[in-house]
């Protein structure tokens, strides 16, 4: 394997643990930018993973990027609800009860 492709996995590394710090952030653009960067940590691990015949690494990374982007919908989803008062009836400035 090429040397540079050897350190590849350091980047993604540090890469990986910046986006959960960010993802873990209750800060909701930290969280946003989070899942960003989880996706080019998942690029950068299938980057090494190829070449190194890593499949199963490869595979769990295509995996997680899906998960990723599932997570990344459901919270904007979660944001225009919030957003938007959470019910037709909220946000017309109609009350229950």
């Amino acid at each position: 394997m090429n040397d540079w492709l050897g350190w590849l996995q350091w980047p993604a590394m540090v890469v990986s643990v910046v986006a959960a710090f960010l993802v873990g952030s209750t800060v909701a653009g930290r969280r946003k930018a989070g899942f960003w960067v989880f996706l080019f940590s998942n690029l950068l691990w299938i980057a090494w993973g190829l070449p190194a015949q890593a499949y199963a690494l490869v595979c769990l990374q295509v995996a997680l990027g899906v998960m990723n982007i599932r997570g990344m919908r459901k919270n904007e989803k979660e944001q225009r609800k919030e957003e938007g008062g959470g019910s037709p009836g909220a946000r017309a400035g109609v009350r229950s009860g």
